[in-house]
């Protein structure tokens, strides 16, 4: 996996989950990597191929998603279990939850259902999953820290759904962008130029709006859609980045992101409804959520909420702290967010297999941590206590990182 510090990404001839996977593949990103991601999710189902177009005469990587089966019926519920017990990098899976949390939520607003009871038709297919998981994968894989984005054009006319023919922009997509702020525009052609796919990837992968960003270019890459426009090029661009080569030398920290943290205190809130809040504002996209004991004016325990999130997950963040909790305000603040380049991998604990985050700092190993989820299956497999199949799982995770850091 190469790194670069960001990308930004111009949606000013729309967005697709297709053109985006394509673009991050046109700018390097591994055929491979994508592949292992998806097969992970649907294994046998889902083949991705690439291949080399013109569009208004511009040169650009068009992704074709074949599925081998059709399932144009699935929940928000089913697609969210079948993300958590995939193999993936648990940045990838994060983003790809964020993708369809924020579908989910969209298609129930438009509707009028619960958001666990919406089946998502054309998005939940196997293409679209083809498109949200490897999209999540190339940008991994490219080890972006974080994007921007033009203000995305939309289109106009109508499109036919799976319930008849409707109005363009689709009404998913206009509820995905008013629920986070985010800026668009027409773009004049009469066609959809922006699916909610496309959408909800815009939104869970960029952090902020606007021209392109002032850094070191390393590169870029274009991705095609479906249609070749007669006035317009059908594209989307991505242009990767770095800080300035000025930056201090003695900087030698991992490079920044613009963060959010959101805080609350809550006093009268039932304490059996906590653990609901911070799985639903992990299902958002929120980076990480927890609670701090506090003790409030006259005597009062309490907690202070707190949630860390990209910019354009804030609003969607604001929303639930105010309606699932008894909180009647927020505060509000930016930071800088840094973080150690991250990967999954595997131990052997008998017969039980355990996923295992490397963090490295400047190509160093310095920490290992088995996922405490797969050491409590692998202890109820082996029939052994959970802290004996703790331990040993710390032990070949030890192990790892010993051989990690004599290859490094």
């Amino acid at each position: 996996m190469s790194t670069v510090a960001s990308a930004w990404f111009d949606c000013s001839s729309g967005a697709s989950g297709d053109m985006l996977l394509g673009a991050l593949l046109d700018a390097g990103a591994s055929v491979a990597a994508v592949r292992c991601a998806v097969e992970a999710v649907a294994p046998g189902d889902i083949r991705i191929r690439a291949e080399k177009v013109l569009r208004c005469g511009l040169s650009a990587t068009k992704v074709h998603v074949d599925t081998a089966t059709r399932t144009p019926h699935r929940t928000w519920h089913s697609i969210r279990a079948t993300l958590a017990e995939a193999a993936l990098p648990e940045p990838v899976r994060e983003r790809a939850q964020s993708v369809f949390a924020r579908l989910a939520r969209a298609e129930a607003a438009v509707h009028g259902i619960p958001v666990d009871d919406v089946h998502f038709h054309e998005v939940g297919a196997l293409d679209a999953i083809g498109d949200v998981v490897g999209t999540c994968a190339a940008y991994h894989d490219l080890g972006i820290g974080s994007a921007t984005a033009t203000p995305i054009a939309l289109g106009s006319g109508r499109a036919r759904s799976a319930h008849g023919e409707i109005p363009v922009p689709v009404p998913a997509v206009l509820r995905l962008l008013a629920d986070h702020g985010a800026p668009a525009r027409s773009g004049g052609s009469p066609f959809e130029m922006c699916t909610p796919t496309g959408a909800a990837l815009v939104l869970a992968l960029c952090a902020g709006w606007g021209p392109m960003p002032e850094f070191r270019l390393l590169g870029g890459g274009v991705g095609a859609g479906t249609r070749d426009l007669p006035d317009t090029p059908n594209v989307v661009r991505v242009v990767l980045g770095a800080p300035d080569a000025s930056r201090d030398a003695r900087d030698d920290s991992p490079p920044g992101t613009d963060a959010m943290v959101l805080d609350a205190n809550v006093d009268d809130l039932d304490p059996r409804i906590w653990p609901h809040v911070l799985a639903r504002l992990m299902e958002l996209g929120a980076s990480d959520a927890w609670l701090t004991p506090i003790l409030m004016k006259k005597g009062r325990p309490a907690h202070t909420l707190s949630v860390l999130c990209v910019p354009s997950v804030l609003p969607a963040v604001r929303e639930l702290v105010l309606t699932e909790t008894s909180s009647i305000g927020t505060r509000e603040y930016r930071v800088t967010k840094r973080e150690l380049e991250r990967e999954i991998t595997t131990v052997a604990v008998g017969t039980a297999t355990v996923r295992v985050k490397v963090a490295r700092h400047l190509g160093r190993v310095v920490n290992v941590q088995p996922e405490y989820e797969d050491v409590a299956a692998a202890a109820e497999h082996l029939g052994i206590p959970l802290k004996t199949a703790l331990a040993g799982s710390i032990a070949a995770a030890e192990g790892l990182a010993e051989d990690k850091r004599a290859d490094s």
